[in-house]
């Protein structure tokens, strides 16, 4: 049986993991499902439609799958996703989607998201984050793996975050921030590339290399953003097969951005 603590109020409908621990005075609704050891802390809720994966460890006081914060939600039942080994602090609120998307808010896998953390409705997060304190997504924000959002930030609605940005204490992040980028400042403005994130993971001089050059062709020859499309494009002309999947990680986001460039 799983290892629930008698103050707990765990919904008998709830699908629980042998392994798993439930802490004093939390609450799990009916349509939840826990994976095998994950840990849901003291005080905790966690309801509506959620699915939660293997060996996350949820913090006291955190809020987890309540319905959005959409005054256009009909109270249709939408769903929360949360992936595997997620490390979630102190009173993070992560609401379920809604039917302006897929109805789905997801989190990935092996992410560490720090106390007061929001993730509203349709917020898609990847794997490997680093999301710090109050840093707060607003609905329909898309996160790239290995991305970094820094404490206090927010980020408007439908802004994506390319794989392996970070983003600066305190951010007003009205714009998309392009992967491999450091951005920070009032108003956000592209710093450099993350180069000790990239170092971090794994990547080589010569890759690094070549990201330096999409950082120039983008955001310092004083370019159009259609002809830095044209000359990424040429870059990729004789590079080896990671660093043209690198350049074709820039095009994609660069074709699929919805409000605009942090430049």
């Amino acid at each position: 049986m799983a290892q629930i603590h008698p103050t707990a109020i765990v919904d008998p409908k709830a699908q629980l993991d042998d392994t798993v621990q439930v802490g004093p005075y939390a609450v799990i609704g009916p349509e939840v499902r826990i994976g095998a050891g994950t840990r849901i802390g003291p005080h905790t809720v966690v309801e509506g439609r959620t699915t939660i994966g293997r060996d996350n460890v949820i913090f006291q006081f955190a809020s987890i799958g309540a319905m959005p914060q959409d005054m256009s939600h009909g109270g249709e039942v939408t769903e929360l996703v949360i992936g595997d080994r997620n490390t979630i602090r102190e009173f993070c609120t992560f609401n379920t989607g809604t039917f302006k998307e897929q109805g789905v808010t997801r989190v990935g896998s092996d992410n560490w998201i720090m106390a007061y953390v929001h993730l509203a409705h349709d917020v898609i997060v990847g794997d490997h984050c680093v999301l710090a304190n109050n840093a707060t997504l607003a609905g329909h924000v898309h996160v790239g793996d290995w991305a970094t959002i820094g404490g206090l930030t927010g980020v408007h609605q439908f802004v994506h975050v390319g794989a392996h940005a970070m983003i600066g204490f305190q951010g007003h992040v009205a714009q998309d921030v392009a992967p491999y980028m450091t951005v920070d400042g009032n108003p956000l403005t592209v710093r450099a590339v993350n180069l000790t994130g990239l170092r971090r993971r794994g990547f080589s001089n010569d890759r690094l290399g070549v990201i330096r050059q999409v950082h120039k062709l983008l955001f310092r020859d004083g370019t159009t953003l259609e002809q830095s499309v044209a000359n990424l494009e040429a870059l990729k002309q004789g590079q080896d097969a990671e660093s043209i999947r690198d350049i074709q990680v820039m095009l994609d986001f660069l074709a699929g951005a919805k409000r605009g460039l942090v430049r």
